[in-house]
């Protein structure tokens, strides 16, 4: 899909927002098919639906993603300038939250095949919760650097633990 500001699946002409995402090389050389799927849908859902700024810079914005030194790097640049703003955000306070979603994730996949409806809904709003808590920490993380609306956390944080994913 093209990476166009008019493009009305990807927010119709909002400059505010991001048109595209990469990740660096050392996150996906070991992928299996699983995870690339995972990775590829995340960014997939992440574009076709958010609102993303940087302050005093104009978007449309491309963000690269990388981890160096156990710290996520948000590498941001302007669709029409060479200019660039480069976040740095260290993997701990995600720790727990990622570790815990993986969990309760593992434990939905179990019930879907055995419990019964109200088990995998109790499961699910567990699995929700966590989710809002890792995306919370993340514009809190992120504050004063990058604004963005809560649905493109949501999805910002389900790209991050897709990187963490192992197959």
């Amino acid at each position: 899909m093209p990476d166009t500001d008019a493009d009305p699946a990807r927010g119709g002409g909002q400059a505010e927002r991001l048109v595209g995402v990469s990740l660096d090389k050392s996150l996906t050389d070991a992928a299996s098919a699983d995870v690339a799927h995972e990775r590829d849908v995340a960014i997939y859902d992440l574009l076709s639906d958010n609102s993303f700024s940087i302050a005093g810079r104009k978007g449309p914005f491309h963000l690269h993603l990388a981890i160096i030194e156990k710290r996520l790097v948000f590498d941001v640049g302007g669709e029409d300038t060479d200019e660039r703003a480069t976040f740095m955000l260290s993997l701990s306070p995600f720790r727990r939250i990622v570790r815990d979603y993986f969990a309760i994730c593992e434990s939905y996949y179990d019930a879907i095949r055995t419990a019964p409806p109200s088990r995998i809904e109790a499961i699910d709003m567990g699995r929700r919760g966590l989710h809002d808590e890792g995306s919370k920490v993340l514009q809190e993380r992120l504050a004063g650097k990058v604004e963005m609306d809560f649905r493109t956390a949501r999805r910002l944080f389900t790209l991050i633990c897709a990187l963490h994913w192992r197959s």
